[in-house]
């Protein structure tokens, strides 16, 4: 499947927002978002004006790239939320927080969500006790998610969760850092996500 594997604080720089797409590295001094905060490329020393349509694809992009999804996945994502009761927007972003990467990525067993993915896939984390190597599961409240007990050494597992302190844990998930495991306490509300996002814009976008 097709990944974006060029220099990933440019995508940073062209959404003018901090995605946390190198773990650790972006708490540091070192992060290219804080040091040149302006848009990659020769001409990227000013922002023009977006027009409407700019607006919404740019606030598309930067929850797609932020998540690390691809564009059918993320539209078959939208799909699901819109056939979902309640409001669209809100949905969306609901979907894209259950998703077991993410999750990983939450409770601090990764230090980004490209990194979660990557430990999902090669089949080193289990829910409620069976292993799951889909990234795109999607957890329920309740769950339980653990990492295997032969992938417990994994050197970056152990450093990640000595500093997920830095980035802190969601409140409706619940971290055991000495059990190498955490628990979905309930699923969150949109106002629970604290997301500098307007999912507005999204649904505006699909909707034309």
């Amino acid at each position: 499947m097709a990944r974006y594997t060029e220099a990933v604080c440019r995508i940073c720089r062209r959404e003018n927002s901090k995605l946390f797409l190198k773990g650790d590295r972006c708490y540091a001094s070192k992060c290219a978002f804080e040091r040149r905060p302006h848009p990659p490329g020769l001409h990227g020393g000013r922002r023009g004006k977006s027009s409407e349509y700019g607006l919404q694809l740019r606030e598309k992009q930067k929850v797609k790239r932020g998540y690390g999804l691809l564009e059918k996945q993320f539209r078959s994502l939208f799909q699901t939320a819109e056939r979902q009761k309640g409001v669209t927007g809100a949905n969306l972003l609901i979907l894209l927080e259950r998703r077991l990467d993410n999750i990983v990525y939450r409770l601090g067993f990764a230090s980004s969500r490209s990194q979660a993915r990557q430990y999902v896939c090669h089949g080193h984390f289990m829910v409620n006790g069976h292993k799951v190597d889909i990234p795109s599961y999607l957890v329920k409240s309740g769950d339980t998610i653990s990492v295997k007990e032969k992938s417990r050494k994994i050197v970056n597992i152990l450093q990640s969760l000595e500093t997920v302190a830095r980035r802190g844990t969601p409140g409706w998930l619940e971290l055991d850092k000495s059990a190498f495991q955490g628990r979905i306490k309930e699923l969150p509300a949109r106002e629970d996500l604290g997301l500098q996002i307007s999912e507005q814009l999204i649904v505006e976008l699909y909707s034309k």
